[in-house]
């Protein structure tokens, strides 16, 4: 089972970061379990949309750019689709880059102390392009699941340590509540997890592992199996910090303070672990996902191209300057947060239409079930983008 788990895991990975990690241990200071059913919602239709991402990605051996610029027969329209996806996704990633390479760096801050902090975001930096340029995709999907376990473990394991009361996760899991001051929070959580360029990077890495339509199955299962993990680390985050003696956190290893009253000094090195693993793991897929974005827009030759390569260096390097530079790159993290408010829809109604298409997957085009929850998810992030769009400019 474990050698057929591959390009899930690494989406997995990818909405794990420290975003996620921050966002899911405010919501269990401020609200305990009572926004555990925000996270299971937005695990399905991560699954959901994932599954159909991977799907075309399998069955038609591209892209999903390639595919959509494929079926788009009007120039200005597949012009101005492919303009806006470059655009958000390329700005997008740079922006977050900073706060990937951030949380990896408060995670050694944890296990090593702060006397060399500065050197820190290098650190991370360097590790990741070197990952990225001598790695092929079997070296990071075996990183990929290393990393990953290390921080499902560190994550669940506190979470077991913290003795929840299983009755109330189950109850908050399955029956929705919405607290006073909650939406915006629920908002974040689903905005974490539903993130736009997974939809692309899972299309492009299935069909760099498999090749055959007989394998669509396989691809399921890695899909369902390996986002189900990530939920159940983002869960684990979240009930930890609904037991934390916390009123307010000011960055992650707050929580690891917090905790120390419970599990002593173990906890910070738990968190860090965690934390570090999450870091590095997202430092370099939203490199990577950038670089695959332009790959499948433009028609380069895959990986090994210089262009590929060029595009996730330059995001990794903006992502170092920031944080090594103490450059805070907010505004363009609101632009990011506005950009990837209008492509989530976008990207959904796109993917639904394309595995909708006789043309385009033959049999394994939607069934009317999975047509109904993926119009379902498709109202939802529209009205998700609206929010984090009137959030940015400061309606709501």
């Amino acid at each position: 089972m474990f050698k057929k788990i591959g390009p899930g895991i690494l989406v997995a990975a990818a909405f794990v970061g420290p975003g996620t990690i921050t966002v899911c241990i405010l919501a269990g200071v401020h609200f305990g379990y009572s926004l555990l059913w925000a996270v299971l919602v937005s695990v399905i239709a991560t699954v959901i949309l994932q599954e159909m991402s991977g799907r075309i990605g399998v069955f038609t051996q591209k892209g999903l750019m390639e595919v959509v610029k494929g079926e788009i027969g009007v120039d200005w329209v597949r012009n101005l689709v492919i303009a806006l996806v470059l655009f958000a996704i390329l700005v997008g990633n740079a922006a977050y880059e900073a706060g990937n390479i951030g949380g990896a760096t408060l995670g050694l801050e944890g296990l090593l102390g702060d006397g060399f902090s500065q050197f820190y975001p290098l650190f991370v930096g360097v590790m990741a392009f070197l990952l990225l340029w001598f790695s092929g995709y079997k070296t990071l999907e075996k990183v990929f699941v290393a990393l990953v376990g290390l921080m499902g473990v560190c994550f669940l394991i506190a979470a077991l340590m913290t003795k929840p009361e299983v009755l109330d996760i189950v109850q908050n899991m399955f029956v929705p509540n919405l607290p006073e001051g909650g939406l915006l929070t629920v908002i974040a959580l689903v905005g974490t997890t539903v993130v736009p360029y997974n939809l692309f990077l899972h299309a492009s890495l299935v069909k760099e592992k498999w090749k055959s339509h007989d394998d669509l199955k396989t691809a399921k299962w890695d899909t369902v199996i390996s986002i189900g993990l990530g939920g159940l680390v983002s869960m684990s985050i979240l009930i930890t910090a609904a037991s934390a003696p916390l009123s307010e956190v000011t960055n992650v290893m707050d929580l690891a303070v917090g905790l120390e009253p419970l599990f002593g000094k173990s906890a910070i090195y738990f968190i860090a672990c965690g934390l570090l693993a999450a870091g590095i793991t997202s430092a370099i897929t939203a490199p990577l996902a950038a670089a695959f974005v332009a790959n499948s827009c433009l028609g380069w030759e895959g990986m090994q191209d210089k262009r590929f390569k060029m595009v996730w260096m330059v995001i990794l390097f903006l992502g170092v300057c920031f944080l090594s530079f103490d450059i805070k790159p907010i505004q363009v993290i609101q632009f990011a947060q506005v950009a990837n408010g209008m492509v989530l829809p976008i990207m959904a109604i796109l993917l639904l239409w394309i595995v909708n298409r006789t043309s385009v997957m033959g049999k394994h085009k939607n069934t009317l079930f999975q047509n109904i929850i993926g119009f379902a998810i498709v109202a939802f992030s529209i009205f998700l983008g609206a929010k984090s769009i009137m959030k940015v400019l400061g309606l709501v």
